[in-house]
């Protein structure tokens, strides 16, 4: 399973990429705002980054007013000229299908995101999206099982060997990271500081004193 990063903050999308390998990122408006720079230069700073690697996938969000198909065309196509990097990331809608459908037979590669159930997540496969993200966070903080209906998008583009690519997001903590990587999603995509959270366990810093301790307290000349 892939590790993508929700970020459009330089400092994180760096530190990841240089110190865990992450495989991928993915932005949104709010990404973008929190950046606290203008789209156009963050996404030019990203494709700076990357330039060198054609292979590493970066998710660029559309205009959210945007409603028509032929505009999120024609913005689709212009940003994907920017870099080789960027996957067009349009929500799923009428509209964003539609466009998502005529980006893909252009050569240009789509991330169909908002998705929350399994027949969306079965009608972005059927246009031949690039990636489709079913959100989780979201859903199951309102009380939902959402291992569920992501196994199902998941057990659903096997059956019919569909090559839209899922990415989970919305990922809140380590349990869920686990959780997709147990029914089989192709990725998962969540903010740094929850990377950070699921690499650490109190048992770990707790073993670690007790190692510190052994060799503070041990005859280590000659060593």
């Amino acid at each position: 399973m892939k590790y993508f990063l929700d970020s459009a903050k330089m400092d994180e999308i760096m530190y990841a990429d240089k110190a865990w390998g992450i495989d991928g990122v993915t932005t949104n408006p709010k990404h973008i705002m929190t950046s606290g720079k203008p789209f156009v230069k963050v996404i030019n700073e990203i494709a700076d980054y990357f330039s060198e690697r054609p292979d590493f996938t970066v998710s660029i969000e559309l205009d959210p007013h945007m409603d028509d198909a032929d505009e999120m065309v024609k913005k689709g196509l212009e940003y994907s000229k920017l870099s080789k990097n960027f996957v067009i990331k349009i929500p799923c809608t009428e509209a964003g299908l539609i466009a998502a459908r005529q980006l893909e037979h252009q050569g240009v590669r789509t991330n169909v995101t908002l998705v929350f159930t399994a027949s969306q997540a079965l009608a972005v496969a059927k246009i031949g999206a690039f990636i489709v993200s079913p959100f989780l966070g979201w859903k199951e903080a309102s009380g939902e099982d959402c291992t569920a209906y992501i196994k199902d998008i998941v057990d659903i583009y096997k059956e019919y060997d569909y090559k839209t690519q899922v990415i989970v997001a919305a990922i809140r903590n380590g349990k869920q990271i686990v959780d997709m990587a147990k029914i089989g999603a192709d990725i998962v995509t969540c903010g740094l500081q929850v990377y950070k959270d699921s690499f650490c366990h109190p048992f770990t810093d707790h073993g670690l004193k007790v190692f510190q301790d052994a060799w503070d307290n041990t005859d280590t000349v000659g060593s």
